[in-house]
């Protein structure tokens, strides 16, 4: 079936490639089944009823309207640890940068003026206002430690550095990823008070907004570095530029430009560039692609944001895929119609993620229009979907 993707930002063509030949993919496709995107804003826009998935190459997800996106049945998926190894990395450097001194010292050495033996003597007077400290022996605290978390704590323990770790969501595959030298903070607050470096890496939800504030700010070692490469708001503002002048905080490393630090000596920030390696890109857009083109071919669903993951081997040439409130007998509701339909099922699989579910069902037989609709009208399905083999 010629299945049509719309892309909203430029998308990698090695993800591309993974789709099936007989799509039809581009950024001015009418009436599409899915679209990918990458950061467009997607909060105004008016998406098509034609539209059964959204696929973000990356992992946040705060561009795409999730919540009304679930209730018309639309799968919302991500590409959690695709970008993990751009981020560690940008996290080191951002580390080196604010325990080198090496943006100011960028800054003093751009303002020389003179020969090369007057540029000698400037440096050499001048370099004692940068002098630093060595990553080595230090102590890293990681907020969140998922991917790149468990990413960057695996390499700054081989660079000599402690680690110390918060996650009160840890999922077991992440505990495993997870290098057995990684201490466990007892909270937030406990973390703040015996880490050297901070770094953030959770997503902005109501319970991470501003993570960082006045208080952990004042809990913080003298001189500490913090590093976000996550998301501004959960690190309040006005806390890290007062903790920044009063010497609480010695560096504040991001990844967002912000007004009220951005003309402050040892605030560097970049242009988001955590995901920005060709690598990262072409990984995601991979990783999306790969998902989206299953889901729409097999209703199988891997890293959605919105609903449960759910797998089902296909066994049988007739597929419904069903997205459904997660509401006390809809499996029975669902056999029952099938049944009274005369279809018999071969394999039928629920899964549930808070309000939402959803079931896969092989059926031995080729279902009718009425069926579908008989489906559609049960109380509480949001969305159902034929996708015979």
């Amino acid at each position: 079936m010629t299945r049509k993707i719309q892309t909203l930002n430029s998308i990698s063509r090695k993800g591309l490639a993974r789709l099936p030949e007989s799509y039809v993919v581009g950024n001015d496709v009418a009436g599409p089944d899915a679209i990918l995107v990458r950061s467009q804003e997607m909060h105004d826009m008016t998406i098509p009823s034609s539209v059964m998935a959204i696929g973000r190459a990356g992992a946040g997800t705060n561009n795409i309207p999730t919540k009304a996106m679930s209730e018309r049945g639309v799968v919302v998926f991500n590409a959690p640890g695709a970008n993990a190894n751009a981020v560690k990395e940008l996290v080191i450097a951002g580390m080196l940068m604010g325990t080198r001194n090496i943006y100011p010292a960028l800054k003093f050495v751009d303002g020389l003026r003179g020969d090369d033996e007057s540029l000698h003597k400037q440096v050499e007077a001048g370099k004692k206002h940068f002098v630093g400290h060595e990553l080595r022996g230090s102590t890293l605290g990681i907020i969140g430690l998922g991917a790149i978390g468990s990413l960057l704590a695996d390499a700054a323990i081989q660079l000599g550095m402690n680690v110390v770790g918060f996650d009160p969501e840890i999922t077991v595959d992440a505990a495993w990823r997870l290098p057995s030298q990684v201490k466990k903070a007892a909270s937030v607050d406990d973390l703040v008070k015996r880490a050297d470096f901070i770094s953030m890496h959770v997503p902005l939800l109501p319970a991470t907004k501003e993570l960082i504030n006045a208080e952990r700010v004042k809990l913080m070692k003298k001189g500490c570095i913090l590093l976000n490469f996550a998301r501004d708001g959960i690190v309040n503002e006005q806390a890290v530029f007062d903790g920044l002048n009063d010497g609480k905080i010695h560096a504040y490393v991001c990844d967002f430009a912000v007004n009220l630090l951005r003309q402050h000596p040892r605030f560097v920030a970049l242009p988001h560039l955590g995901a920005s390696t060709e690598e990262a890109e072409e990984n995601s857009a991979v990783m999306i692609a790969e998902q989206i083109s299953d889901y729409l071919e097999n209703g199988n669903i891997l890293n959605s944001v919105n609903f449960p993951t759910i797998t089902m081997p296909r066994e049988s040439g007739y597929r419904l895929a069903i997205a459904n409130a997660n509401v006390p007998n809809m499996l029975g509701q669902i056999s029952t119609t099938l049944a009274g339909a005369g279809l018999n099922i071969h394999n039928m699989v629920n899964k549930s993620r808070g309000d939402l579910a959803f079931t896969l069902v092989d059926v031995e037989s080729t279902v009718q229009q009425a069926v579908i609709d008989q489906l559609s009208a049960i109380g509480g399905v949001l969305r159902v979907r034929y996708l015979p083999a």
